[in-house]
């Protein structure tokens, strides 16, 4: 289940881009136990004094997904801020909380500045289950195209390197994020981008392949919206290569760069572009640093994409280090 701050309707690009999960997984063999081998835990690092969601006052919902809702909430005792994200499980409750268990398994890992941080795990009512998660309150990088459209190459680098860093850790840890898209990037009041929503994640093996079909389709890499051109398998960590690629390409045209302005963004009209189309052109007024760096995540053939380690390295990105940056300028 992706959780979405946008509406289905992605109006400032044009593409309301389908989001629904479909459950191919092949073969998978995960490091994290079965979430069906042991509860939901109640939390994970609680700040001191919240023991319950009854210690929290919601003030207002600030944002929506597919199946949940995400509340600015305080603490009733110490005025602390935080966001809850609450999960609806519906119907089919025994897969929402399967894969609820696993969001949760990967949260209880994660610990950087560079990815959103989760306070605790707790049931709610009805069987909801919510996520106490760090209060990102200037929103998310869609929010911030949504306003400005395009964004200048220094604060697109700045957004690289906070992404790129973040991903280095996931990907250390093993994890697979496979939802990488502006909405899944959010920004705090100190103005700082962070990697959100793990929903669609998983933990791998080392050097092991994974196949999967879980995600939003229009930041899918060719490998893994088509499967079978890689024969069924690929590495998962160049599919959140390819993702940000798309995106800091999307920061740079103002609009999703993978098909034309207006084209409808249905399945079929996706699958062609991203699995038969040419490579996205890069358009001139982009320095040569930005469009090598945006080519090398862009490439078709996931065993020649660059790797997170190699676009660290690459001095498009190392032009943002250091840079106080400022998304209202």
């Amino acid at each position: 289940m992706a959780f979405r701050r946008e509406k289905r309707n992605h109006q400032p690009l044009k593409l309301p881009l389908p989001t629904q999960t479909l459950a191919l997984e092949i073969h998978h063999k995960f490091l994290l136990p079965s979430p069906d081998s042991h509860p939901l835990p109640p939390s994970l690092d609680s700040p001191p004094g919240i023991q319950a969601l009854s210690d929290l006052k919601k003030l207002e919902v600030i944002g929506h997904g597919n199946g949940g809702t995400v509340y600015k909430v305080q603490h009733r005792w110490t005025s602390e801020v935080f966001a809850l994200k609450v999960l609806r499980l519906g119907p089919d409750a025994a897969a929402g909380s399967q894969q609820a268990n696993r969001e949760a398994d990967i949260l209880k890992q994660v610990d950087s500045p560079f990815v959103v941080r989760c306070h605790g795990v707790f049931n709610g009512d009805d069987g909801d289950i919510c996520f106490l998660m760090e209060l990102m309150d200037r929103g998310s990088l869609h929010d911030v195209l949504r306003a400005r459209q395009r964004l200048p190459e220094k604060l697109i680098s700045y957004v690289a390197w906070r992404v790129l860093e973040g991903l280095r850790y996931l990907h250390g840890l093993l994890v697979v994020h496979r939802d990488i898209k502006p909405s899944n990037l959010l920004i705090n009041d100190r103005w700082e981008v962070k990697i959100a929503d793990f929903g669609s994640s998983r933990v791998v093996e080392r050097n092991a392949h994974c196949s999967s079909y879980v995600g939003t389709f229009a930041y899918m890499s060719p490998e893994r919206f088509d499967p079978d051109r890689c024969e069924g398998s690929y590495n998962g960590f160049a599919g959140d290569v390819w993702a940000l690629g798309v995106v800091l390409l999307e920061c740079h045209v103002g609009h999703f760069p993978l098909i034309s302005v207006g084209q409808r963004p249905d399945w079929a009209t996706l699958m062609c572009a991203i699995c038969f189309g040419d490579p996205p052109e890069v358009p001139d007024t982009a320095s040569p640093e930005f469009g090598n760096f945006v080519r090398r995540c862009l490439e078709k053939d996931w065993t020649r994409r660059a790797t997170v380690q190699d676009l660290l390295n690459h001095p498009f990105v190392e032009r943002s280090e250091g840079w106080t940056n400022d998304f209202d300028e």
